[in-house]
């Protein structure tokens, strides 16, 4: 089976500081959800940038469905920042509408529908929208791309957990078929469930990856209590 990333000693410098600190790793396109799971710092948002193409490498090798980031990876990768660069002047629809112009991928009919599954007002002006509602338009412009990687930074972050289970479930019926959901979030114990793979990142090393049953059956714990024993004095 092919990877949807590949990394290969890769490192990232700020001056002296190492945020990554010549990593390796694989993600098998399985389709499925994986988890990057790391306290603030361990190198998370870093690794996100340098998938995206916002950095670039110090050293070291890093790919996306088989090729070197950069222009051709653009169009398979369809990126959720946790700041949600979205136009506060704009409506709803006018969001959904610039996006369809600027994206070649981007499938109007889907975000429409999720738009009124996730109740969202395509009336209402950006900037009126409250932190949660403005993460579910960011987050139906994000999956309405036919991208093989969605990068996710904290999709759930803002949302109350009553309404976490029906996002992420819907973040499983919307996204392309085949495609891989890579998930960046703190919130593991409501969400552990849904992860397909896992990466532990800490001070800029990959401490823990692989498939989470068999690191629960082998470790015997859950992914949760394992975060927080490897985190405990972070």
């Amino acid at each position: 089976m092919a990877n949807v990333i590949e990394c290969t000693a890769l490192t990232k410098k700020y001056g002296e500081t190492y945020a990554l600190n010549g990593i390796d790793f694989a993600v098998p396109a399985t389709g499925g959800i994986v988890g990057l799971l790391g306290p603030n710092g361990s190198g998370k948002t870093t690794l996100i940038k340098l998938l995206t193409g916002f950095l670039t490498p110090t050293s070291g090798n890093v790919k996306v469905a088989g090729k070197p980031v950069g222009v051709e990876t653009k169009s398979v990768v369809s990126y959720l920042s946790d700041a949600h660069a979205l136009n506060n002047d704009y409506t709803v629809m006018q969001e959904i509408e610039y996006f369809a112009d600027f994206f070649s991928d981007f499938d109007r009919e889907k975000a429409l529908r999720m738009m009124v599954e996730l109740g969202v007002d395509d009336k209402k002006k950006v900037k009126t929208l409250s932190k949660g509602t403005k993460e579910k338009l960011a987050l139906l412009l994000t999956l309405s791309r036919n991208a093989r990687l969605y990068i996710l930074d904290e999709p759930i972050a803002g949302v109350d957990p009553a309404a976490r289970d029906y996002i992420l479930k819907t973040i499983l019926a919307n996204k392309a078929e085949n495609a891989t959901v890579l998930m960046s979030t703190h919130l593991i114990s409501e969400i552990e469930e849904y992860f397909d793979y896992i990466v532990f990142l800490k001070q800029g090393n990959v401490v823990l990856q692989g498939e989470p049953n068999a690191i629960r059956q082998r470790e015997g714990k859950s992914i949760d209590e394992l975060f927080r024993e490897i985190f405990k004095w972070m």
